[in-house]
């Protein structure tokens, strides 16, 4: 049995964080949540989780939160993800993601935190020239957001090598869903997901859904992607530090996909079955950097792990955001 110790998560009150934080809970580890709140919600965190209000580069901060919480891990997740946004304002994304994860390591070193867990990104890996795409693949990142992400994977294995310390770097496909109790989803106003997008406009929040490009080498013309479920994501993250505690020495980057591809017009056609009705479509051209198809070969995480997905099933992980997106008509009335 692994010792359950004490986490700190970062970006605890966003989309995936939250979701990382009932996992940790559900299992019975004491968890603690820093997140500075520009674009989590308070709501996120269940009751019984302390909130630090606050920045992952305040020192003075860290240094308090892990001496009152005896924190012995650290699952990152915050971060800013929106890969247009980083081509517009790049220092934004090397400050969010690179600067301030590189405070966090070095708050974290300085206090003896011996493992850390990162939410990376298959940004990393660019436009791969084969997919499913393995761990070992390029790391040719074409957008600010993957090499911060990237450079921040760097900046761990350095430093476990250098100090006490071990990580597990995920690489995340496309997340998607919500809790399936509907605990917490995502909630972020203009979120760029194609589910989360696509739900809203089959709740008559949004007038459409944009298609970007048709001239993909796939199928049937659109991007294919490898969605995973937000709560098996989440139970990855909780099996990984069960690995890093049983095995100091060992640091682990792995994929989290299903290894399975879906075209944007597959995930369209799945939301119209599930809420029966229609939406519209705009067919519109590709944006840059977009590759034609990006699935996982979760090969490593599968024979790591004792990671067994229970919601691989596109209609379930739509079914899930519906639920969410239902609710936070309820929390949050537009």
């Amino acid at each position: 049995m692994t010792s359950k110790v004490p986490v700190l998560v970062t970006g605890g009150a966003g989309y995936i964080g939250s979701h990382a934080v009932l996992a940790l809970k559900d299992a019975g580890w004491p968890v603690a949540v820093i997140d500075n709140l520009t674009t989590g919600f308070r709501f996120a965190i269940p009751d019984g989780v302390p909130l630090y209000q606050g920045d992952i580069e305040d020192a003075d901060l860290l240094a308090r939160i892990f001496a009152e919480q005896g924190t012995k891990a650290v699952m990152h997740f915050a971060g800013s993800i929106i890969v247009p946004e980083s081509v517009e304002n790049p220092l934004k994304y090397y400050h969010n993601n690179t600067a301030k994860s590189r405070a966090l390591i070095d708050a974290a070193v300085k206090a003896g935190v011996p493992h850390f867990i990162f939410s990376s990104t298959a940004a990393t890996y660019g436009i791969p020239e084969v997919s499913p795409v393995t761990e070992d693949s390029p790391k040719l990142p074409i957008n600010p957001y993957g090499m911060s992400k990237l450079m921040t994977e760097i900046m761990l294995g350095d430093v476990a090598k250098a100090h006490p310390l071990n990580f597990c770097a995920l690489r995340y496909f496309n997340v998607a869903g919500a809790d399936p109790q509907a605990r917490t989803g995502q909630s972020t106003a203009g979120a760029t997901h194609l589910i989360k997008v696509a739900v809203e406009a089959a709740l008559g929040k949004r007038s459409h859904v944009g298609v970007f490009g048709t001239d993909f080498d796939t199928p049937d013309g659109t991007g294919v992607r490898d969605y995973i479920h937000v709560s098996d994501l989440a139970a990855a993250h909780v099996l990984a530090l069960e690995a890093l505690i049983a095995e100091p020495a060992r640091s682990l980057t792995m994929n989290c996909g299903y290894g399975q591809g879906f075209s944007v017009l597959d995930v369209l056609d799945a939301v119209d079955r599930v809420t029966n009705r229609t939406i519209e479509r705009r067919l519109e051209g590709r944006r840059a950097g977009d590759p034609d198809s990006l699935i996982s070969d979760n090969s490593r995480i599968k024979a790591t792990l004792p990671w067994v997905p229970k919601y691989a099933d596109l209609p379930t992980i739509v079914e899930h955001a519906l639920a969410w997106e239902r609710k936070l008509g309820e929390l949050r009335p537009e």
